[in-house]
């Protein structure tokens, strides 16, 4: 087995095909898997790369493979129904496990197989992309600059770009289900885009709006921070059509509804072209305010969402597969700094106090 070898589960995915193209880059071999022959053996096939076939509720198989390598990277969602089975079989096998999940209740789910993880001496880290690394490292910063911060709002947006029909998929199945927040240290529900503000992203001021992004688990466990707020651009008709949305709430939990938009999704492109996800680009903020009223700002632009994950997923498999690792549930920022986002390339930061 090569040391720069490493399993890609969900390969044939918007984002596994990406990992997997760029994986060179870094030095990495992939060995492509999934559950479908026709999608991944032509993908492997034009990038001369090995490749496995399986489901994830084939233990034998997924235990086989995962014995070959030191580290996975599970890019097969939507995580609520895939993650639990990878992370048991990597606890068997004694494989890192990494994934690019945004899932509050994932992130919630994985946490609890921390002590499991250390006795079996891998680490698990969830969010190794977009979700979550960029706003982990700058909720770290805001912590390092203002410790006694009680409060921390996170925004993310992305000029151009798009969706991935992946994302939007396990955005379908969260429909109807509102919002949430932390509020003294604890996860509540809120209704979707509950609040909305004007964010100075630096290049460009844009409105954003309240919504359920992982950081709701990972800023907490990162900062200890108790009150946590994350925010979307979007535009503001959008907004005020979205804050009627718990209106309709009970339809969109109806399985009829979730299949349909599903179905629709999956007549759209696999997700943004190479030359829209060269063009776009993605902002990151956040604040931090103590009881004093002291704020602290920390921004970030570079690549959009999805070429940022793509290299995130790769510099941090690259570190674990060079022994750098901390056993047991991990954040990015928690295992690598704050700092980790600054090796992506493309990304700018500024401190604004």
């Amino acid at each position: 087995m090569q040391t720069n070898t490493f399993l890609l589960y969900g390969a044939n995915g918007y984002t596994g095909e990406l990992i997997a193209r760029y994986a060179i880059q870094y030095n990495l071999h992939p060995i492509l898997a999934g559950r479908k022959k026709e999608l991944i053996e032509p993908l492997a096939t034009k990038l001369n790369l090995p490749f496995k076939i399986f489901s994830l509720d084939d233990t034998v198989a997924l235990h086989a493979a995962l014995k070959e390598v030191k580290v996975v990277i599970h890019a097969a969602g939507p995580f609520q129904f895939t993650a639990k089975q990878m992370i048991e079989v990597c606890l068997q096998t004694g494989t890192h496990y990494l994934d690019i999940n945004g899932d509050i209740a994932v992130f919630e789910l994985i946490k609890t197989y921390d002590a499991a993880a250390k006795k079996a001496g891998v680490m698990l880290l969830p969010g190794a992309g977009f979700d979550v690394v960029p706003t982990d490292c700058i909720a770290l910063q805001l912590k390092k600059l203002l410790p006694d911060a009680v409060a921390l709002q996170l925004a993310f947006a992305s000029i151009g770009g798009g969706l991935s029909r992946g994302t939007a998929i396990t955005m379908a199945t969260k429909a109807g289900e509102g919002g949430c927040a932390r509020k003294d240290g604890k996860i509540i529900r809120t209704p979707l885009g509950e609040k909305g503000m004007w964010v100075d992203f630096g290049a460009k001021r844009l409105f954003v709006m309240g919504i359920p992004w992982g950081d709701i688990s990972t800023a907490y466990f990162t900062t200890g921070i108790p009150d946590i707020e994350t925010y979307t651009g979007i535009s503001k008709k959008m907004y005020h059509v979205l804050k009627l949305q718990p209106l309709f709430n009970w339809v969109l939990r109806t399985n009829v509804m979730r299949n349909y938009i599903k179905n629709k999704i999956k007549q759209k492109p696999a997700g943004p072209s190479d030359e829209q996800r060269d063009k776009a680009i993605g902002f990151v903020w956040g604040q931090a305010i103590n009881t004093a009223g002291k704020k602290v700002t920390v921004r970030l632009s570079g690549p959009e969402g999805y070429t940022l994950t793509t290299h995130s997923s790769l510099i941090i498999t690259q570190k674990v597969l060079n022994g750098n690792f901390t056993t047991g549930y991990q954040t990015p920022a928690i295992a690598y700094g704050e700092n980790l986002v600054m090796e992506i390339p493309g990304v700018q930061r500024e401190i604004v106090e």
